[in-house]
């Protein structure tokens, strides 16, 4: 089972290493991640292992959503199920 984790915001120092750590606090193992900076806006997408997570999926999702929020940043968790039916032509 895989993740996309989207992360946008203002740039800032340490938004990769918040995400990451938080993933690995749920033993969600990432496996492929771009990023790049826009003027002052940085821009993430991540590709995590949830197989193996320590909590449900939902939990880990608030959890991302709770760390944008206090980060000033929106960071959106799918399912990679629910991403792929979205993008289906």
């Amino acid at each position: 089972m895989k993740a996309v984790i989207t992360v946008t915001g203002k740039d800032n120092v340490g938004i990769i290493a918040k995400v990451s750590s938080l993933c690995s606090k749920y033993e969600a193992n990432i496996l492929d991640i771009s990023q790049t900076v826009l003027q002052d806006y940085f821009a993430m997408m991540m590709l995590v292992d949830v197989s193996e997570l320590n909590v449900n999926f939902g939990d880990f999702s608030d959890a991302m959503s709770k760390l944008g929020s206090d980060n000033n940043l929106i960071i959106n968790t799918m399912h990679e199920d629910i991403f792929n039916s979205m993008h289906r032509i």
